[in-house]
């Protein structure tokens, strides 16, 4: 089993940071990609940014320049810093995961519980 737990949400102002992380552990025998998306109060989930075990990321457009996803491999860990937050960054960030079990050997995706974030204009 695998587990994803996150941590780091919270309320900022606008204009200011936080730092987002999600630990993975359980039966994982490698990661192949590890990523966040968020949810707005009435909208669907969106992807925000993921980063591959290969180092390639990939940020959804509204996010470019101010987001950066990164990851500390030995731990499998990925960090989301978010910078210039603006209210309408406002949502409840989840971490997903793909990754490759150690008991079943098989691919499986990951969700962690969530972190609410909340941006004041």
């Amino acid at each position: 089993q695998v587990q994803l737990v996150e941590s780091g949400g919270g309320l900022v102002q606008a204009g200011g940071s936080l730092r987002l992380s999600c630990a993975a552990s359980g039966s994982i025998f490698s990661v192949y990609v590890m990523g966040w998306y968020r949810q707005a109060s009435g909208k669907q989930r969106e992807l925000v940014a993921t980063l591959t075990s290969g180092g390639n990321t990939n940020y959804v457009e509204f996010v470019k320049g101010r987001f950066t996803i990164s990851r500390a491999n030995a731990k499998n860990t990925v960090y989301l810093q978010m910078n210039s937050l603006k209210p309408e960054d406002t949502a409840v960030y989840y971490c997903n995961a793909a990754v490759l079990t150690s008991t079943t050997n098989r691919r499986v995706e990951v969700w962690g519980q969530g972190t609410l974030v909340t941006v004041s204009s």
